[in-house]
C-alpha cells in the first residue's frame, strides 16, 4: 500500500504505518481487529499503538474493551511538514557555511542524460524571473510544465539556426534568472558514447545563451512568416 510506504518515509515503523492506516479503515477498533487488519503480529499490536499514541496519531477510546481511534491525518501532516521544513532550513544554514557559492565563473562538467535532465528541472523549478530555452521539444514541454507561475518563458527550436551540437547529438540550452545556465548535448537514439555538456554562472556566457534563443525564436519566426 503506497500510503504505508509514505508514512514510513515520515518516520513511521512499518508496523506503525500498517497500524495507522488500519486504524484509518476501521475508524475504531480493539487491538485484535487493527492486528488482524494490518497484518500485524499480535503480541507486536498494544506496543504499536501505544507509539502512534505518543505519536498524536492515535487515542485510546475506552477501556472496557480497550479501543483505539485514528487521530486527523492532516494534522499530523502538517506537524511533518513543518518539522521538515525546519530541517531543511538548518541544512541550508549549515551548508552556506561549509561552502561558498560557486565561483561566477567556474565551468562545471556534466554527464549523463540523467543528471543533466535532472539539473535541468531543478533550474527550471527555482527560476524566480526568467527561463530561456532551445532545444528537444518533448523535454522543453515538459520543463515549461515545471516552469513557476509569473516567470517569463523564452522558448523555441534549433532547426534554423547554425548547429551547436556534434552530428548524432542534440543541443539543448537553459538559461535561468540571468544567474545559471547549461548548455547539453543529447545523443541520439542508436547513437554512441554518453550525455555531456557544462553549467555555469558565469554572467558572460548566461548572456551568450539568451541572445542565442533570442535569435532562434527570431529566425524561427521569420521563416515560419515566410
Amino acid at each position: 500500500m503506497s500510503a504505508v510506504i509514505h508514512l514510513q518515509a515520515l518516520g513511521l515503523t512499518e508496523y506503525e504505518a500498517r497500524a495507522y492506516t488500519a486504524l484509518l479503515a476501521l475508524g475504531r477498533a480493539v487491538p485484535a481487529r487493527v492486528a488482524r487488519q494490518a497484518g500485524i503480529p499480535r503480541p507486536k499490536i498494544y506496543e504499536t499503538l501505544e507509539r502512534l499514541e505518543g505519536r498524536g496519531l492515535a487515542a485510546k477510546v475506552g477501556q472496557n474493551p480497550l479501543e483505539y481511534a485514528p487521530l486527523s491525518a492532516r494534522e499530523y501532516l502538517a506537524r511533518a511538514r513543518r518539522s521538515f521544513d525546519d530541517r531543511l532550513g538548518a541544512l541550508d544554514r549549515d551548508l552556506s557555511r561549509l561552502a561558498p557559492d560557486p565561483a561566477p565563473e567556474a565551468v562545471y562538467h556534466l554527464h549523463g542524460e540523467a543528471a543533466i535532465r535532472s539539473l535541468c528541472e531543478d533550474l527550471t523549478l527555482n527560476a524566480r524571473r526568467s527561463l530561456y530555452m532551445a532545444g528537444e521539444a518533448s523535454f522543453a514541454e515538459r520543463l515549461e510544465r515545471l516552469t513557476p507561475r509569473g516567470v517569463e518563458l523564452h522558448r523555441t527550436a534549433l532547426d534554423h539556426v547554425p548547429g551547436i551540437a556534434a552530428h548524432g547529438q542534440r543541443a539543448f540550452l537553459l538559461a535561468r534568472d540571468g544567474e545559471a545556465a547549461l548548455i547539453a548535448h543529447f545523443i541520439d537514439d542508436g547513437g554512441t558514447g554518453e550525455a555531456h555538456g557544462v553549467h555555469t554562472h558565469n554572467p558572460v556566457i548566461i548572456h551568450l545563451i539568451e541572445g542565442y534563443v533570442q535569435l532562434a525564436a527570431q529566425t524561427t519566426a521569420t521563416r515560419t512568416a515566410d
